[in-house]
């Protein structure tokens, strides 16, 4: 018996040498790429090739410094994307090694994070701000110079997560309960209170000040909702918890075609009749306008006050209704396989786990593909 990091020594190995050497020892030639397409390989191309500018990507949100063999194995799952967080590294000569690094894998990098954005003096509208909006803007900027066209970013200061780990189904996923968030978890993080008012001028400040850059940059920011959508947590009002907040954000935004949604289909599942619209009002409203730019494709057990974050086969959505209304838009961003509940033997990027939502996520999606076109 050998661990699973040994077990992917060899065809790492194996991998490197194919791609500097080819199949039989050429260099550069590459066994999938040189095989002549059937015919009907060639009528299906829509369904099996998320390289097409036109198609849907699946892609893993991922560390920058994760490891070659975790690396080696989205590639062997067929993931050719990514959205990865570089923290709050925003140097360009490093960022562009990790580019360079996951493109050995034939994984390119569509999305990228840079934590500047969650700094509370940004947030919280705090003496200094200036500081990590600069800082932001510096990463927007080299993240346009590799050509990463979406940046992620959300705004929500104190928030809580979750209340529990739990079993379900036999693995291990992520619980919030509102009733034990509120008597059991919730205490007031900072100093005073913030209302609603004071957190719409400190993103209004915040995006007036990073959405030029992102347009010179030709850099899209992709605004994640408030997981969970509830109005206040922790002393601290919350603004993306229901349509009115997203309409509000793009009315600051204005016509930018660089402002969008990271639109997380657990977080609106979890708000349930409450969000103002459901996930199909979301997909269609801002979808067919383009102002979705990246989804994140998970489901939960059921809407608040109490769920559960499963896999995508073992919640209340029909998830394939959700690929199908993505295609039925044109939506050709990324989905992401978001909150992994792990499995037994899951480490590091949660392997195991990630796979079974990839091969989920590619079925209903080739199944999508034939049937909207």
């Amino acid at each position: 018996m050998i661990n699973r990091r040994d077990f992917f020594k060899a065809p790492l190995l194996a991998g490197t040498a194919g791609t500097l050497l080819g199949p039989f020892g050429s260099p550069g030639a590459q066994a999938d790429d040189s095989r002549p397409s059937s015919p009907k390989l060639e009528r299906h191309k829509h369904v099996i090739d998320e390289f097409h500018p036109d198609n849907l990507k699946i892609a893993r949100r991922v560390p920058a410094d994760i490891r070659d063999d975790e690396l080696l194995l989205l590639k062997q799952i067929g993931l050719r994307w990514a959205a990865v967080n570089f923290g709050m590294d925003e140097n360009l000569d490093r960022m562009s090694r990790t580019q360079q690094r996951f493109a050995q894998f034939g994984i390119k990098i569509y999305a990228g994070w840079h934590h500047a954005y969650r700094h509370l003096k940004i947030q919280l509208g705090q003496p200094g701000r200036d500081e990590y909006i600069e800082q932001y803007q510096t990463a927007l900027r080299n993240l346009g110079k590799l050509g990463i066209r979406v940046a992620s970013y959300d705004f929500h200061p104190a928030n809580t997560y979750s209340t529990a780990h739990v079993a379900r189904r036999g693995y291990v996923a992520r619980e919030f309960n509102l009733k034990d968030f509120r008597e059991k978890i919730e205490k007031q993080q900072f100093d005073r209170e913030y209302s609603a008012d004071e957190l719409w001028e400190n993103y209004t400040y915040f995006i007036k000040a990073v959405l030029p850059v992102a347009e010179q940059a030709d850099v899209r920011l992709s605004l994640h909702p408030d997981d969970p959508p509830i109005a206040r947590m922790n002393g601290v009002s919350k603004l993306f918890t229901h349509y009115d907040g997203f309409h509000r954000a793009e009315n600051i935004a204005g016509k930018s075609n660089h402002w969008g949604l990271e639109f997380c289909v657990g977080t609106w599942l979890e708000g349930g009749d409450k969000m103002g619209e459901d996930v199909f009002e979301m997909i269609r409203d801002f979808g067919e306008r383009g102002k979705i730019f990246v989804v994140h494709f998970r489901n939960v057990s059921s809407p608040l006050p109490h769920f559960v974050e499963t896999f995508p086969d073992d919640g209340f959505q029909d998830m394939y209704r959700v690929m199908e209304a993505l295609r039925k838009v044109r939506f050709n961003g990324i989905a992401i396989p978001d909150h992994v509940p792990q499995l037994a033997g899951d480490e590091g990027t949660q392997p195991i786990g990630t796979a079974y939502c990839t091969a989920y996520m590619r079925a209903l999606l080739h199944r999508a593909n034939e049937e909207v076109g």
